[in-house]
């Protein structure tokens, strides 16, 4: 018997696991090859590989595609760790016809997502209206991968331990440990992992997010910084990621006498400052748009932050690259508001006074 399909978060809520189950799996067939999308981080690889094992046996064939480049080392090394087997959507043969799946994700956070059609879409980020035979999401669960798990469950399928170390480490990541959003649902989802897991494994991942070329930038930083009535300033010059200057930013925070750490670098002809705090200090999301919003994109969470300006915003400065004019600027832009509250946004005469009138 063919379930009747619908969509929306509020009517899912109502329907047990079973039910909701049986309602993703009455989306597919025996011959149909699967195609599982998606923007690839911890949260959605988990993800794609709790889909691939609901389907297992029940369809010809699941391949997951990822739309982006993995470029962090945690990542590259969780799809090395976990064996996960994925495609590019650039490699992808598109000759052959496949019925896509949308995890944690959906069409309108990317736009080669817009090219398919998906036959079902399961997400925990706000619902942006999605239109698919099969929509699941649930902005207030912590991880897609608390989601699946309960599919899993439904399914009575017992995780294999990568599997179990994928989804375990991915609710760790999106929650930030449960410091973040999290339902009684998320921890229940944690909890049954946690019997299941690698947990060795799950360190290794976590702990892999360097890469042999970092390194130098950690003794730019410990011959550049500055420290300034606990607040930490590193501006790093070129950068080659900009992981980097949050690797930097979060091996300063474990210093005892630094509240805010403050490091930058240049990256995409962007530059990126990345803030974070004890938690304890005024906002970090907010100090970054005060900070830095007038000229580029900034925002954040209380203890973590982040801001990118174009170098075109940047032509008050004689030279964009000169590593000791913008530390001095951003040091400015950021004391002035952490020393004597907010202040209304710097004007280029304003910032040029700053820069080439205080000493450093």
């Amino acid at each position: 018997m063919i379930l009747p399909l619908f969509r929306g978060p509020n009517l899912m809520t109502k329907l047990t696991r079973y039910e909701r189950l049986k309602r993703l799996l009455a989306c597919f067939s025996s011959e149909d090859h699967v195609l599982v999308l998606i923007n690839a981080d911890p949260d959605a690889i988990a993800s794609a590989m709790a889909v691939k094992r609901l389907l297992w046996r029940r369809v010809a064939s699941v391949t997951i595609c990822h739309v982006n480049v993995i470029k962090r080392p945690d990542n590259l090394s969780m799809v090395r760790l976990l064996d996960v087997r994925m495609v590019h959507i650039d490699e992808l043969d598109q000759t052959r016809e496949r019925k896509a799946v949308l995890v944690d994700s959906q069409p309108s956070h990317d736009e080669r997502f817009k090219t398919f059609r998906p036959e079902a879409v399961i997400d925990h980020h706000p619902d942006t209206g999605v239109k698919a035979p099969f929509v699941d999401i649930r902005p207030k669960y912590g991880a897609t991968a608390s989601i699946m798990t309960e599919y899993l469950r439904a399914a009575r399928i017992k995780p294999s331990a990568k599997l179990a170390t994928g989804l375990f480490h991915a609710i760790k990541t999106d929650t930030s440990n449960f410091e973040r959003k999290t339902l009684l649902e998320d921890l229940k989802a944690f909890q049954f992992l946690f019997r299941h897991a690698n947990i060795p494994l799950s360190r290794r991942i976590e702990q892999a997010d360097l890469r042999f070329d970092f390194l130098k930038y950690f003794r730019i930083a410990l011959d550049e910084m500055q420290l300034r009535g606990g607040r930490m300033f590193v501006h790093l010059g070129e950068v080659v990621n900009p992981d980097v200057c949050v690797l930097v930013a979060d091996f300063f925070m474990r210093l005892a006498s630094v509240d805010w750490s403050v490091v930058s670098g240049i990256n995409d002809q962007k530059l990126v400052i990345v803030m974070r705090n004890d938690g304890i200090r005024k906002n970090a999301g907010k100090l970054a748009k005060e900070s830095f919003g007038h000229i580029g994109s900034a925002g954040g969470h209380q203890s973590m932050s982040r801001a990118e300006v174009p170098f075109e915003r940047l032509d008050f400065l004689p030279g964009e690259t000169d590593r000791k004019l913008i530390s001095r600027w951003i040091i400015d832009q950021v004391e002035k508001r952490t020393t004597s509250g907010v202040q209304k946004p710097a004007s280029d005469t304003e910032m040029k006074k700053a820069i080439f009138g205080r000493p450093s």
